[in-house]
């Protein structure tokens, strides 16, 4: 990509309508691509490979034409493009350029399926928007990226729930806006770089979104002193040494941009409002990561801390110096540029980095000092079912339904099996009894935990009818358990169970 790319002026969203409905109509859809394309080349798209697609779209279908214009970013003949675009408007907002009868664009243009089938789009700079580590071509300082493994992963963790405000911090290519916009009265978005506020624009015009509140500068000094009922973040979090791209480095040493952005998005939510990011953090010699990650927790909010993956210095730095296409440059630039990672790390006592998402959630009985904060922190690197707000607002309703009942009251409520949950028995083949007892889920974050047959039992007859102390007494009975020193012993694990989503409560309790 040259630096003249990267200066010249964006399109302009005046005929952006009219641009939608051509695109639609040839069937420029994530559907209509997986059709013409066919799995294995949409596939090898996502992986940076064009070899393929370039192979399905020899013919001259508008639907082609466009692949090859906004996706493959090749030459195609003007009488081509007219017959798939308004050409006289996209040529005048900019969306397209023409030399030599050759028509070319002069952004990415990517479909994208929204979560209730909605038809968008994902505009970005050339070259920045297929997957894999690099995409196509070296991307410079100012680049803005388009869809991402990243940008995906957060849309698909955010609580969706009616909000009167929402703020996109660092939007980039406005793919969180563009979520935020269904469910969101006014949304606000920022970013350092007004490049990607003028893509933001672009993506929510041309997939038929409302208009967002567009603010340029870094974390929250855009937006005063304002407050949010939702924030999300994919921000720079990659920890390297200095800030060279703006899109990914966040010019902070360390974790200190991650550590940063969220201490100070307490005081930027409104009561039971959520933030949700996306973040590095390091493992430091010498400390625990959870306590790192616990000190960056603000006063008066609960938080949902959950690290998905770790990687060694060295992995870390070959990750993003692959991004930055710096293999593919002068040898000894690499080797220069990968001691700088390794010296920077080796400074700071950094042995690894984690990632993962932090969700935060202001509670008014936590500011009030009515209870204390829930601040749960954990490793969860399996693999889980997308999209997961509705899970991680589950998660901070079942802590508050946790702190409201002592184990006594945990006896007197009625509890229902989770309806996604499945037992597993796990033993010798043809052995009488099992050796232990799994129960698993099979949506949200599919977990599992090993249970004992008390627990086992316990758990098959949670059907609401009966209280959880009745449901003991009768276990007592049926394995000749004394029934009060199972009330005194099994509130831990009941507790355990709703903590992690396997019982429900069924509402009220009912045993008097």
């Amino acid at each position: 990509m040259s630096t003249t790319s990267l200066t010249a002026a964006l399109p302009a969203p005046a005929h952006a309508a009219r641009l939608r409905e051509a695109l639609l109509a040839a069937d420029f859809t994530a559907d209509g691509l997986l059709e013409l394309l066919g799995a294995p080349a949409y596939a090898a798209l996502a992986r940076s490979e064009t070899v393929p697609a370039l192979r399905a779209t020899r013919g001259d279908s508008p639907l082609e034409t466009l692949v090859r214009l906004f996706l493959l970013q090749g030459a195609v003949p003007a009488e081509r493009a007219g017959a798939a675009l308004p050409l006289k408007e996209a040529l005048a907002d900019g969306w397209i350029e023409e030399s030599d009868g050759e028509i070319r664009a002069t952004v990415d243009v990517r479909p994208y399926g929204g979560p209730e089938g909605q038809d968008w789009f994902i505009v970005s700079d050339l070259g920045c928007a297929v997957g894999g580590a690099g995409g196509i071509g070296k991307k410079d300082e100012g680049v803005v990226l388009g869809v991402g493994g990243a940008s995906t992963t957060l849309a698909g963790i955010t609580v969706r729930t009616p909000v009167s405000s929402a703020l996109d911090l660092g939007t980039g290519s406005g793919i969180q806006a563009l979520h935020a916009a269904q469910h969101a009265t006014l949304v606000t978005a920022t970013d350092l770089n007004p490049r990607a506020l003028g893509f933001t624009r672009l993506t929510l015009a041309l997939s038929g979104a409302r208009e967002a509140e567009l603010l340029q500068g870094s974390l929250f000094e855009p937006v005063d002193g304002d407050t949010y009922d939702l924030i999300v973040s994919n921000p720079p979090f990659v920890i390297s040494p200095g800030a060279r791209l703006t899109y990914r480095d966040g010019g902070m040493g360390g974790d200190d941009l991650c550590r940063t952005l969220v201490q100070e998005a307490g005081e930027r939510l409104n009561d039971g409002g959520y933030a949700q990011f996306l973040a590095n953090w390091q493992h430091v010699e010498g400390e625990e990561w959870q306590d790192r990650l616990r000190s960056w927790v603000p006063r008066g909010c609960d938080a949902w801390i959950v690290q998905r993956e770790v990687q060694d210095i060295t992995q870390y730095a070959e990750l993003w110096l692959r991004d930055s296409g710096d293999h593919r440059e002068d040898p000894q630039r690499y080797v220069e540029r990968y001691d700088a990672w390794l010296d920077e790390f080796e400074a700071r006592g950094t042995k690894a980095v984690g990632f993962g998402w932090i969700t935060l959630r202001r509670n008014p009985a936590v500011v009030s000092g009515a209870v204390e904060p829930s601040i749960v922190i954990e490793e969860w690197p399996h693999p889980v079912e997308q999209p997961l707000g509705d899970t991680v607002r589950a998660h901070f309703e079942r802590q508050d339904y946790l702190r409201a009942h002592d184990d006594a009251s945990l006896l007197a409520e009625h509890f229902i099996l989770a309806p996604e949950v499945v037992q597993e028995q796990v033993g010798l083949p043809g052995a009488e009894d099992p050796e232990h007892v799994v129960l698993r889920q099979n949506r949200g974050m599919r977990r599992a935990t090993k249970v004992d047959h008390v627990g086992a039992g316990f758990a098959g007859v949670c059907d609401g009818s009966l209280s959880a102390g009745r449901i003991l007494d009768a276990i007592g009975q049926l394995t000749g358990e004394d029934p009060v020193l199972l009330r005194d012993r099994t509130p831990q694990a009941i507790r355990l169970l709703v903590e992690e989503g396997f019982l429900l409560p069924a509402g009220e309790s009912r045993e008097g």
